[in-house]
C-alpha cells in the first residue's frame, strides 16, 4: 500500500513543530509550503520521507505542478531505485516535460552510479550513442544521428594522443565517441554547438596514485561525459532543430607496466607539447583531443564538461558546478539558463595570467600549475585553452563539482545528482533560437 502525499499552502499544526515542513494524517503525508511553492522545500520533504524508510508513494491533490513533481522526484530518488512513485495527472505539455527530465536525468545518474567494471570506456561511448539515438527516434528522427567510436590502437593511429596515452595502461581500451546530431538533413549545415565530455571511467591517479578514500568514488570521473550526453538528450526532447556534435573522451587511468609516466611528453595533433608532472591530472589530457576536434568544426559555441579538479570543489563545495571562461556574454547566458532551470552554477576566474602558470622547461605546457601557489581550477582551464584557437570567445569550461555526492544532504541522496542537464539543454535551445 502506498502513502499518499499532498501539498498544502497552509502552515502545519504546531504539534508537528514550529514551521514544520511535514505533517501526517493516517496513511497520508502533507508537505507544507508557501503559496509560491518552493521547489527546494518539496525536494527536502521528499528526502525526509525517504530517510524514514518510506518507499511507495502517490502524489495526490490539486497543488502539484511540473516543478513540484520534479522536485519531489529529485529528492525521492536513490541509487538503489528501490521505490515506487506515482505522479498525479498533469496537462500534456508539462507531463511530457516531466517524463523527458526523468528519462535524461535517470540516464545520467544511473550511468555515473554504475561500477567501473560495468561502464568501461567502450561501453560508455556505446551507451551514450544509443541513448541519443533513442531520443532522436522518439522526438525527432533516428536518421538525424550518426556516430563513430574510435578505440584502442585506432586512437594512436589517428593521433588522438591524450586519450591514447591516458588509457593505454588498462586492459579496457580507451575510446572516443564522435557523434553528429543533424536534424536539418543537410550534411553541410553549420554546427550550433560542440559538446565535449571527460569520460574517465575509473581514475586510480596512475603513478600519482590516489589514497584509497579518494579513489573509492572514481568510477564517477566520467560525470562530464554523462552530463553533456543527458543535456543533448533533453534538448532533443524539447525540440532542438539545429546541429550539435558530441565528443566523449573515454579512458581508464590505471597503473601498469604500459601506463603513462611522470616526465612523459605528449605531442598533440595541433602541435602543442605537454609534459606530464602528475598522472592524476589526466582529465585535461583526454579533453584536449576532444577540444581540438570540436574546434575544427567551427561551431558557434564549444562547451566542455568534466569532473576536473578538487580545487573547484574546494571553492564551491559539492553544491555548485563551476564555470570558467573569458567570454562574459557566454557566461551570462549560461547563468540565465541556470536561473531559469533553478540549478546552481558559479563562475570562477580564468584570465591570461593563468596561461603563463603552466610553463615548463621541457614542453610548451605542463599538465599542472608550475607556480608556488596556483589556482588549480583556473590553471586546468588554462591547459585546455591551448587546444581552442580562439579560446577567448565562444568557449565555456564547466568543472562539474556537483555531479556526485559521497554523503547525503537535505536535498540529495548519496550518488549522482544529474545537476546541469536542464541548464545545458536550455542554453542550447536558447542559442538555437537566436
Amino acid at each position: 500500500m502506498s502513502m499518499q502525499i499532498s501539498l498544502s499552502t497552509q502552515a502545519a499544526n504546531e504539534v508537528w513543530g514550529k514551521n514544520a515542513l511535514l505533517s501526517f494524517n493516517d496513511d497520508q503525508a502533507i508537505i507544507h509550503v508557501p503559496l509560491n511553492i518552493d521547489r527546494t522545500l518539496v525536494q527536502k520533504a521528499a528526502r525526509k520521507l525517504r530517510a524514514q524508510g518510506i518507499k511507495d508513494v502517490e502524489l495526490v491533490g490539486e497543488n502539484w505542478d511540473l516543478e513540484s513533481c520534479w522536485a519531489f522526484y529529485q529528492g525521492f530518488y536513490t541509487a538503489k531505485q528501490d521505490y515506487a512513485l506515482e505522479f498525479p495527472h498533469l496537462d500534456d505539455e508539462p507531463q511530457a516535460e516531466l517524463l523527458a527530465r526523468i528519462e535524461c536525468s535517470d540516464f545520467v545518474r544511473e550511468i555515473i552510479n554504475l561500477p567501473a567494471e560495468t561502464i568501461t570506456p567502450i561501453v560508455l561511448a556505446t551507451q551514450a550513442a544509443e541513448f541519443i539515438e533513442q531520443q532522436a527516434e522518439e522526438y525527432a528522427d533516428k536518421s538525424a544521428v550518426s556516430f563513430t567510436i574510435l578505440s584502442g590502437e585506432e586512437l594512436k593511429e589517428k593521433n588522438y594522443q591524450g586519450i591514447w596515452q591516458v588509457g593505454r595502461g588498462s586492459a579496457n581500451p580507451p575510446a572516443m565517441l564522435q557523434l553528429d546530431f543533424n536534424p536539418t538533413g543537410n550534411p553541410d549545415a553549420p554546427v550550433l554547438a560542440c559538446l565535449v565530455g571527460k569520460g574517465i571511467t575509473f581514475d586510480s591517479g596512475g603513478y600519482s596514485i590516489k589514497p584509497s578514500d579518494g579513489m573509492s568514488t572514481m568510477r564517477t570521473d566520467m560525470g562530464g561525459a554523462a552530463l553533456v550526453t543527458g543535456a543533448l538528450g533533453l534538448a532533443i526532447a524539447r525540440g532542438l532543430k539545429q546541429r550539435v556534435k558530441l565528443y566523449l573522451c573515454c579512458a581508464e587511468n590505471l597503473v601498469s607496466s604500459n601506463a603513462f609516466k611522470l616526465g612523459d611528453i605528449i605531442t598533440y595533433r595541433n602541435g602543442v607539447t605537454a609534459e606530464i608532472l602528475n598522472t592524476d591530472a589526466e582529465g585535461r589530457l583526454v579533453l584536449a583531443d576532444g577540444l581540438i576536434e570540436a574546434d575544427q568544426q567551427q561551431p558557434q559555441v564549444i562547451i566542455d564538461c568534466a569532473t576536473l579538479t578538487g580545487a573547484a570543489k574546494i571553492a564551491v563545495g559539492n553544491d555548485y558546478h563551476s564555470i570558467l571562461s573569458m567570454d562574459d556574454k557566454l557566461v551570462a547566458d549560461l547563468l540565465v539558463s541556470a536561473e531559469v532551470e533553478q540549478e546552481p552554477f558559479w563562475r570562477l576566474p580564468f584570465a591570461e595570467l593563468h596561461r603563463s602558470q603552466i610553463s615548463t622547461a621541457f614542453a610548451d605546457i605542463a599538465n599542472i600549475g608550475t607556480v608556488p601557489v596556483g589556482a588549480g581550477a583556473s590553471t586546468a582551464t588554462a591547459f585546455l585553452s591551448y587546444f581552442v584557437k580562439n579560446y577567448q570567445q565562444n568557449w565555456l569550461h564547466i568543472d562539474c563539482s556537483a555531479t556526485y555526492r559521497k554523503t547525503a544532504s537535505d536535498l540529495w541522496a548519496v550518488g549522482a545528482t544529474g545537476l546541469g542537464v536542464q541548464t545545458l539543454a536550455h542554453f542550447l535551445l536558447n542559442k538555437a533560437s537566436m
